[in-house]
C-alpha cells in the first residue's frame, strides 16, 4: 500500500479557484481503481492551508494517479503552487 500525507498551501489570490475545483478532483481521484482513501481538508489553524492524506493498494495505482493529474483541470488550477508531501510504503 502506498500512502501520501502532507499539505498544500494556496496563494490567498488562488484560494476560490482552487476550492472551486476542488470537489472534481476529489470525485475523480476517489473513482480511480486502486485509490483507497483520498482526503484534502481544509487545516482549522492555517488559512489557506489544505491537508492531504491519500491511500492507494499498490505504486500502480498511486504512479497512475499521478500521471492523470499531471494533465488535468486540478494540475492547471494549481500550477506552480509547491505540495509538501511524504511518500510512504506501507506493508500489510
Amino acid at each position: 500500500m502506498i500512502r501520501l500525507t502532507g499539505y498544500i498551501d494556496i496563494p490567498e489570490n488562488r484560494y476560490a479557484e482552487v476550492t472551486e475545483a476542488l470537489p472534481l478532483h476529489i470525485e475523480l481521484t476517489r473513482a480511480e481503481a486502486g485509490n483507497l482513501t483520498f482526503e484534502v481538508t481544509p487545516n482549522p489553524k492555517m488559512p489557506f492551508r489544505f491537508d492531504v492524506a491519500e491511500t492507494f493498494v499498490d505504486r500502480k495505482a498511486f504512479e497512475f494517479h499521478q500521471t492523470r493529474t499531471r494533465t488535468s483541470a486540478w494540475a492547471q488550477v494549481t500550477k506552480d503552487i509547491p505540495r509538501h508531501f511524504n511518500v510512504e510504503e506501507i506493508e500489510d
